[in-house]
């Protein structure tokens, strides 16, 4: 039982990289996807950082939307979700 989330962790790898080979053409779109989702969920946080580094509340959460905001739209899509908070904030 100890080692179940390691086991579950390497479970998941190997069907991310069984879909990927699955998808033959669609590698790309995959990839792309997830690294704009990444860069996007990293740079969301390194913004709110600096955002509580200079004691303004003004902060995106990180939640599945925002990531899947972020995967599809790029840059953009981070700079839309701060702008959406802005306009919350009015």
């Amino acid at each position: 039982m100890v080692n179940v989330n390691g086991m579950l962790a390497i479970l998941g790898v190997c069907l991310i990289v069984l879909i990927i080979g699955a998808l033959g053409r669609k590698v790309e779109w995959l990839v792309n996807f997830i690294l704009r989702a990444v860069m996007g969920t990293v740079g969301i946080y390194f913004v709110n950082y600096f955002l509580a580094s200079q004691q303004l509340s003004f902060a995106v959460g990180i939640n599945p939307l925002t990531v899947l905001t972020s995967g599809f739209l790029g840059f953009p899509g981070v700079i839309v979700l701060y702008g959406i908070h802005f306009f919350k904030m009015l």
